[in-house]
């Protein structure tokens, strides 16, 4: 709100070009990023999959969210870029993460995720739950417990328990999901 008073003719920021031109769409993009509201309505569907069963269920529930017209981003955090998983995060208002259970907790690729959102405060966003492990599943209270130590987070219920493999009933889940996320 203060540069918007002065006359300003460049940027130099301390990490990046400098900048010269077209400064109302960058002052403008700061203005965002520094209040960390979303820059497009979207879901990023961000998931953590050991022997593919989860990559499924987060395919399945993108699917559900693309035929009610949402602008959808799927990201496997096992093999996709972790600072574009990210920067996808930040960009949309609304997230849906998906997890493997590994030694009673959340699969590595998913918490390092978390922590990287949380370690820049990660904040302002709705944000829906799906955990999978076959005995004892135990990623989403650890998911959970992450995503509530961040500001205006707002977890979507229900959350999803996946028992190994997806099932017609879980498909029924998470519709009720995508029906919640999308309010």
């Amino acid at each position: 709100k203060k540069a918007e008073t002065l006359d300003i003719r460049m940027i130099c920021p301390l990490h990046g070009p400098i900048l010269k031109e077209n400064l109302g769409y960058y002052i403008g993009k700061y203005d965002i990023w520094s209040s960390y509201k979303p820059e497009d309505n979207g879901t990023l569907v961000a998931y953590s999959s050991i022997y593919g069963n989860t990559a499924k269920v987060a395919e399945t529930i993108a699917n559900i969210l693309k035929e009610n017209g949402e602008k959808v981003v799927l990201t496997d955090l096992v093999r996709d870029d972790m600072a574009e998983a990210v920067e996808d995060a930040f960009r949309y208002d609304k997230m849906i993460v998906a997890s493997s259970s590994y030694n009673a907790g959340i699969f590595p690729p998913m918490e390092e995720f978390l922590n990287h959102l949380k370690g820049r405060n990660y904040q302002n966003r709705r944000i829906g739950i799906i955990e999978n492990g076959s005995w004892a599943p135990s990623a989403g209270k650890g998911m959970k417990s992450i995503l509530e130590s961040m500001k205006d987070i707002s977890i979507v219920e229900p959350m999803i328990t996946i028992k190994s493999t997806m099932k017609q009933g879980d498909v029924d889940k998470l519709k009720q999901l995508a029906k919640e996320i999308l309010v």
